[in-house]
């Protein structure tokens, strides 16, 4: 990536060549000169100012991340979780940096969840290690130009003042409150401090505010709050974490080369899908016609069960990947599909032995009731190619900061206490999450960066999404705000039930956004979909997933960014 020598945040231009194309941030912007696209309005201007100081994304990203911690809280926060893809334009290669927590080392701890289940509505019980901090610190080490004390300037000044610029309103969420805001900015100023009291090179200098966090004083107050609400984690957790540089997974689709991360998250689900959908002529079809929804929603149906049979951390287990994306374990399961009838059940395939099904009698069982929300997004582009894609998360479910300003999830619900499950607990395990960002090259070049909220409906999402580019030309604005569609024919993945039948969600279940043809429902209907409406139009809760967008034109070198208005999301580009 691009460095340069400056090296602090100032909340002014000093390149008047790169400005903003408009006063106020809305949810689409078009320029040359890099573009944001997340969650709260002031958390993309975070990320432009950045850009404004000649940062490149990495640097971008970073501030947009830490922002999003202040105007997305209860979405996401310091102590949640965040996945990233990266292009470098330089190197020419997409890489995963895992920004992800882990189960307590106790092996005590583990014991007590396989006595007791692991807690599935709310309690820091469920809380991984912090990982938000850790991959902020790396992005910045590994990809960027900044400082930490740079990259975190935007958001200590919403935490103190409340406002960034005059180009997003800061809109403070239910769980806001001051003393949060001051705890959390004390925290923040630490590191910082830790930063600028450390001689040597940039890289020791950032290593030393991540230090701080995780193996001194900080970690010391998170120890003492951990003991206090009873969690299981320690000093030694936090010390023993780590961001992991991985390599993507990926699968050509038409041309297009889609990069996921790794079975860690679901994110190879949407792989295994594309690969399903690939010799299908969707766009003969017609965009949201009975048979583009239909056999769609049937390739994600058998992406979705080999999900939840095969995936987990592949440190600890050994996740079938080249079956699963293979020409032949493709063809076979390809054959599942059935263009008239919708299926009710549950088809894990067996990639081992080569046969479309794992079982023939695997119906699922009742519907999960296990609460799903927080999570937020985050795309950055920048004027030299550079592109980063993110999927911020907490999963709250009603945790409260410590004295520290800290907030930590719930994300080790989405384990489980089944014996010889992949995806079952063990001591330093990642469970496998949601969080499943989308990085897009062809011919070498990155042209799409996507991420969505909303637990399951992620990459359903990203899927539509993706297909309104790809297949039917559309631009991002078209692209997030056309009308989706979604199944909840899966198993929660924030249920840890070790009956993982009793995990399933809805079978045969299909949600239409309205503005879909009534003689396309009634077909549905026919074919033995389980159908119900939300209008996506009223609140952000209305909405399958919510999705934002980057599209770098290669032959014009504009970059076109938007993000679902409907669901709350912001954009901006820079001219």
């Amino acid at each position: 990536m691009r460095r340069i020598g400056l090296a602090f945040l100032v909340l002014v231009v000093s390149n008047p060549a790169i400005t903003l194309k408009a006063d106020t941030i809305t949810w689409k912007g078009s320029g040359k000169g890099g573009a944001v696209a997340a969650g709260g309005g002031p958390a993309v201007a975070a990320g432009l100012q950045l850009l404004e100081q000649n940062g490149n994304a990495a640097d971008a990203a970073t501030a947009t991340l830490l922002a999003l911690t202040v105007t997305d809280y209860g979405s996401c926060a310091i102590g949640g979780e965040v996945p990233v893809l990266i292009y470098h334009a330089e190197k020419k290669e997409v890489k995963v940096l895992c920004g992800l927590g882990r189960a307590p080392l106790d092996p005590k701890a583990i014991e007590w969840y396989y006595a007791n289940g692991i807690p599935s509505k709310g309690s820091m019980k469920a809380a991984p290690t912090p990982g938000t901090l850790g991959l902020c610190v790396t992005l910045l080490r590994l990809y960027g130009t900044k400082s930490f004390e740079a990259a975190v300037t935007p958001t200590l000044k919403l935490l103190e003042t409340g406002k960034l610029d005059d180009r997003a309103k800061f809109v403070p969420r239910r769980q806001w409150n001051s003393e949060f805001a001051a705890n959390l900015a004390a925290t923040l100023r630490k590191c910082v401090e830790a930063e600028q009291n450390t001689t040597g090179s940039r890289e020791q200098k950032l290593i030393a505010a991540r230090d701080r966090f995780y193996k001194g004083d900080i970690a010391d107050e998170l120890e003492a709050w951990y003991i206090e609400t009873g969690s299981f984690l320690r000093k030694r957790d936090l010390a023993a974490h780590e961001t992991l540089l991985e390599d993507p997974v990926s699968v050509n689709y038409k041309g297009y080369t889609v990069y996921k991360c790794g079975p860690w998250t679901q994110g190879p689900y949407l792989c295994q899908t594309l690969r399903l959908l690939e010799d299908r002529r969707l766009k003969e079809m017609g965009r949201l016609s009975a048979d583009h929804i239909h056999v769609v929603t049937e390739a994600l149906k058998l992406g979705f069960a080999d999900r939840d049979e095969y995936y987990g951390d592949p440190r600890f287990v050994d996740v079938p990947l080249t079956s699963l994306l293979s020409d032949r374990y493709t063809a076979i399961r390809r054959s599942l599909i059935d263009m008239t009838t919708a299926s009710l059940a549950r088809r894990p395939g067996d990639p081992h032995g080569m046969r479309p099904l794992k079982s023939e009698n695997d119906k699922g069982g009742p519907p999960s009731g296990i609460p799903v929300q927080d999570t937020t997004t985050c795309v950055v582009a920048d004027r030299w190619g550079n592109v980063v894609a993110a999927t911020p998360s907490c999963n709250l479910v009603g945790n409260r900061p410590g004295p520290s300003g800290v907030t930590q999830g719930n994300r080790l619900r989405s384990l489980n206490t089944t014996p010889g499950h992949p995806n079952r607990i063990q001591p330093g395990k990642r469970p496998r999450i949601t969080l499943t960002p989308t990085l897009v090259t062809k011919d070498g070049k990155p042209v799409v960066a996507i991420s969505v909220a909303g637990g399951d409906l992620q990459d359903q999402t990203t899927l539509n999404v993706l297909l309104n580019h790809i297949e039917f030309g559309m631009l991002p604005e078209q692209a997030v705000t056309a009308p989706r569609f979604s199944t909840g024919h899966q198993q929660n993945s924030f249920d840890p039930n070790p009956n993982r039948d009793k995990a399933f969600v809805a079978p045969g279940s299909l949600t239409l956004n309205n503005g879909i043809a009534s003689e396309v429902v009634e077909e549905l209907k026919k074919r033995g979909h389980r159908l119900t409406s939300r209008d996506g139009k009223e609140t952000t809760s209305r909405a399958i997933g919510h999705p934002i967008m980057i599209w770098l034109d290669q032959e014009t070198g504009t970059i076109y960014a938007a993000g679902d208005p409907n669901a709350g999301r912001h954009a901006a580009a820079l001219d």
